[in-house]
């Protein structure tokens, strides 16, 4: 198992932690990472875009003149994509942009992602935050303390206090172990840990879902 260090408050170390190797030391493949990435990405796009065609422009299907002797084009309806307010030729519908990955390739990438940050000495573990009051200014030291930037923090209580602490620093991310997923451990530079949400972490991501 690898073995990390748990550090307070102030950056000093009080303990260590066993990491499981079946969740923080897999082989990384860069090909599932990405369709993980892009399933995400692609569902936060609604697709709601839809512009008229000739047949959904109301107006009359009458003739504008005759066809010979004006001296004018020979000019369909008023509905026409040629005539200002008229159908629009190849215009969005409505679609969607699903990018569908199954539930073994994400957890795999889930236990990809998080290993690439054991790899790169981009995961710590803090005991606790251990807020008294909602301060940003608290957060901000803890960070700078642990010699952070751009985190992304994990904690597995519905901490109120830690939440809107950190809800207005730019480059820090509080999320619930629920809500951990690849774009954000991929998107922040370190992933700090609240030591108490290894076992939730470990426990979600457990089954042996290598076999891809």
């Amino acid at each position: 198992m690898a073995v990390v260090d748990v550090l307070n408050r102030s950056g000093e170390k009080v303990s260590e932690v066993n990491l499981s190797d079946e969740i923080f030391t897999v082989p990384v493949k860069k090909s599932v990472l990405h369709d993980v990435v892009r399933m995400q990405l692609t569902s936060r796009r609604l697709g709601t875009a839809v512009a008229k065609v000739r047949g959904e422009v109301a107006g009359s299907t009458r003739k504008l003149f005759r066809q010979k002797g004006t001296g004018n084009a020979r000019a369909g309806g008023i509905k026409s994509a040629l005539r200002k307010g008229g159908g629009i030729i190849f215009g969005p519908v409505q679609r969607s942009y699903e990018h569908k990955v199954n539930k073994k390739v994400k957890s795999l990438a889930m236990k990809m992602a998080l290993s690439s940050k054991l790899k790169n000495n981009e995961l710590f573990v803090i005991d606790s935050f251990g807020l008294s009051q909602i301060k940003t200014k608290e957060v901000v030291n803890i960070t700078r303390n642990l010699g952070l930037k751009n985190v992304l923090i994990i904690t597995n209580e519905d901490d109120r206090i830690l939440f809107i602490s950190a809800q207005n620093i730019p480059d820090v991310k509080v999320l619930k172990t629920e809500g951990l997923n690849v774009y954000d451990l991929l998107k922040y530079d370190n992933l700090l840990i609240v030591e108490s949400s290894i076992q939730s972490i470990e426990g979600r991501f457990a089954q042996n879902d290598n076999g891809i």
